[in-house]
């Protein structure tokens, strides 16, 4: 059998399948497929076109060859629902879609706001799965089973139904002291129960794949359980060498924090907006979601034709600080006019609007910064974790001036890199339960730290003020929304 394993790796706008091969001092990965995930708007609703995700999926597994496991990972909160005979009710409602609108408010006059943060530890965000099940008067009455997206993948991979802990710590609907699903939380919302799969860890043996799968991937293996939410298995992957990092897992979105033995419960954390998601070998992830990189990809869709790499080298060269925006502003959400909404947002600033595609791309990467900053410094504070690096991982590790602007403003070294952090860390977790892979979490990053290219940006000293005076400026704006 091939020591290679095949990493399933779906972002909100494309998925690949990586194969990766991990021995003691190596640490491999390549990219075998690549494909695009668009969603579908159908009867004003937003969907993800999962059967296209699982056929493009299909035919990457195929050109990755045999290999000896499968382990597929994505973003969160999304689902499917299945009937009691497990076929698929419909196709997932994408997160931005508009159908959550108004459910926290409608939520917490059920359940308070400060009890709900004592039950999960996950910050309020009109997307999570808890708010989506109560959307259009709740549950059909023909669901049978709800997998999110990894486990629905995998459910039709293996016929074995579960639901991997990391990603189903972001529902909203487990008990973030326990690690089970809130039966008490379930009861007061009305959601039953019984629609919950059993829920497994990162590591564990899905099952081998239905014979009718093999024979269309022409191999036979099994399908492992990874840190199937993607940012689970990217901060699996950060190249730390001690415990004191923050880390940023940058791509569409920025998920910004620290790695902890233990939740954050504290009203302080509860009114930061942090979340306490679990990570692999039992960690918690306490983060704050940032909008990352979504604005500056909406503004690019808005601009057919624009080169990215020529804009970035050019709004290097626009004033600093001169348009930042609250981009926590639930506002730049959706898609859309997104150069027309930065520019509104000045306005209410008292600040002038950019002026050019340079001006509009460096008023998103300071606002992006300040952000990363605002998010590692309140993790520092509501979680007692001294920080002595940012490391900066995914797609986001690519872009210079963001790696650069980042560590100027959090006053702190960024390592950037890997790239590929979340196809790493489902490759480690696969090759792990393998025994191809070192068994401990430091000593599973110490492999990377070895084995993958970083590159480290210090802070550069002189502008400290500036970075303060946009901070109050944006705090200031919040205090009085």
């Amino acid at each position: 059998m091939t020591g290679a394993v095949a990493a399933v790796d779906l972002g909100a706008s494309s998925g690949r399948v990586m194969v990766g091969r991990v021995a003691a001092d190596t640490l491999d990965v390549a990219e075998v497929a690549r494909f695009a995930n668009d969603p579908v708007r159908a009867g004003g609703t937003l969907y993800w076109d999962i059967l296209r995700i699982h056929h493009d999926m299909l035919d990457g597994l195929r050109a990755a060859g045999p290999v000896a496991s499968i382990g597929v990972d994505s973003w969160a909160v999304d689902y499917g629902l299945l009937d009691a005979d497990g076929r698929l009710l419909g196709n997932p409602v994408h997160y931005r879609d508009a159908r959550t609108d108004g459910l926290i408010e409608r939520t917490l006059a059920i359940v308070a706001a400060s009890e709900l943060y004592e039950l999960t530890g996950i910050q309020l965000l009109p997307f999570n799965t808890v708010f989506q099940l109560l959307a259009d008067g709740g549950l059909p009455p023909a669901a049978g089973t709800l997998l999110l997206i990894p486990d629905l993948l995998t459910y039709w991979l293996t016929g074995e139904v579960g639901a991997e802990r990391t990603n189903a710590s972001t529902t909203g609907l487990l008990d973030a002291r326990t690690g089970t699903w809130s039966a008490p939380l379930l009861d007061r919302l009305g959601i039953p129960a019984h629609v919950l799969a059993p829920l497994r860890d990162p590591g564990t043996r899905v099952g081998a794949l239905r014979d009718d799968v093999a024979d269309a991937l022409g191999y036979r293996t099994s399908v492992t359980a990874v840190a199937s939410h993607d940012t689970a298995s990217a901060v699996a992957a950060v190249p730390a060498t001690s415990e004191r990092f923050a880390y940023i897992s940058c791509g569409t979105w920025s998920l910004v924090g620290v790695e902890l033995a233990g939740p954050v419960l504290t009203a302080a954390s509860r009114a930061a907006n942090f979340t306490n998601e679990v990570g692999v070998d039992g960690t918690v992830r306490y983060l704050r979601n940032v909008m990352g990189l979504w604005p500056l990809q909406e503004c690019l869709r808005a601009w057919p034709g624009a080169d990215l790499g020529a804009l970035l080298a050019a709004a290097e060269r626009e004033p600093a600080l001169a348009a930042v925006v609250d981009l926590d502003d639930p506002g730049f959400l959706p898609p859309g006019d997104m150069p027309a909404r930065i520019a509104s947002a000045c306005e209410r600033l008292g600040r002038p609007a950019p002026r050019t595609r340079p001006g509009f791309v460096r008023s998103i990467m300071d606002s992006l910064a300040l952000a990363h900053r605002r998010a590692v410094r309140d993790a520092v504070r509501l979680s007692g974790r001294d920080v002595e690096v940012v490391h900066i991982v995914g797609g986001g590790a690519r872009n210079t001036l963001l790696c650069q602007l980042t560590a100027d403003a959090c006053g702190l070294p960024v390592v950037a890199g890997p790239v590929e952090a979340t196809a790493i860390g489902n490759v480690l977790v696969q090759a792990r339960a393998l025994d191809l892979a070192p068994q401990s979490l430091p000593e599973l990053r110490a492999l990377v730290a070895r084995t993958q290219q970083t590159r480290t940006f210090t802070p550069r000293t002189g502008g400290d003020r500036g970075w303060d005076d946009a901070g109050a400026l944006l705090e200031s704006a919040r205090d009085h929304a």
